[in-house]
């Protein structure tokens, strides 16, 4: 586990040079996603697998007609396509997508932006006068967090104590059907006993779906290491912030050096909607 015991002292240097860059994001302009991509509801999710896989993006806009109608995620083809057998390849996008999209107008508040999100399945489409202009994820909004008294809550108030493990032997099948059953974007990939990666729905869509590779292969050597990890006394917005520079969506969280917990840019983005 890649672990600094002396974060109590490294933080606030770090966290006080960041929040001049956080707090100017105020609009959801300023953070959104300006570049869309999109699908049509006649492809299939094995399509939507290798788009999103190059592209390295969790969910496309599903058009239908023509027109911005659905959205389709990772969670969706993990959850409602492997974990149950089914072939991607078989399975139009309009069949597995989300609808209707959840959106707001471009001059939404940050704030208001969290709330809309928690209130919905995942990701904000953004129109101005009927045109879709962006994209609002959990990460982004992690990016732009204030530090604020909604931030100053610590993490272990909003983590996942129950840590999903795999031994680094187990076929990556495997991991897939585990994650899509417990809907969830991660597994800590374990040597001996020890925690050593992750392995993330990401990964199974750039590694795997995107290549067409096979997925009895053991997750060994797939598993993104060293394992990244901050003590689970860590505020809200310290964590948003580690991630964001991490570029990582899910941190693993230690007490005494032991997995404690995992929380996810979701998890933060809730705790600052409260």
């Amino acid at each position: 586990m890649e672990y600094t015991k002396d974060l109590r002292r490294e933080f606030p240097k770090v966290f006080d040079r960041a929040y001049e860059q956080m707090r100017k994001f105020r609009l959801v302009r300023e953070i959104m996603t300006k570049r869309v991509v999109t699908i049509t509801d006649e492809k299939n999710m094995g399509d939507a697998a290798k788009v999103m896989g190059e592209k390295h993006i969790g969910s496309l806009v599903v058009l239908v007609d023509g027109k911005p109608k659905g959205i389709v995620t990772e969670r969706d083809l993990l959850s409602g396509i492997l974990a149950i057998g089914r072939d991607p390849a078989k399975t139009r996008v309009g069949e597995a997508m989300s609808w209707p999209l959840t959106s707001i107008p471009p001059d939404t508040a940050i704030k208001e932006a969290a709330k809309t999100m928690m209130k919905g399945r995942g990701r904000l489409t953004v129109f101005e006068k009927e045109k879709l202009i962006g994209i609002v994820s959990a990460s982004d909004l992690i990016r732009s967090l204030p530090d604020v008294p909604e931030t100053v809550v610590k993490v272990e108030d909003y983590m996942t104590t129950e840590v999903v493990t795999a031994d680094e032997s187990t076929t990556v099948a495997e991991i897939a059907v585990t994650m899509g059953k417990k809907r969830i974007g991660s597994v800590i990939v374990t040597a001996e006993g020890k925690p050593k990666g992750i392995f993330t729905e990401r990964d199974l869509l750039t590694s795997f779906l995107k290549e067409g590779r096979a997925l009895d292969a053991p997750v060994k050597g797939y598993a993104s290491t060293p394992l990244i990890v901050a003590p689970a006394w860590i505020s809200v917005y310290e964590a948003a912030y580690l991630m964001a520079s991490r570029h990582i969506r899910r941190l693993p969280l230690v007490e005494e050096e032991e997995l404690a917990g995992i929380i996810t840019a979701r998890d933060l983005v809730e705790a600052y909607a409260k």
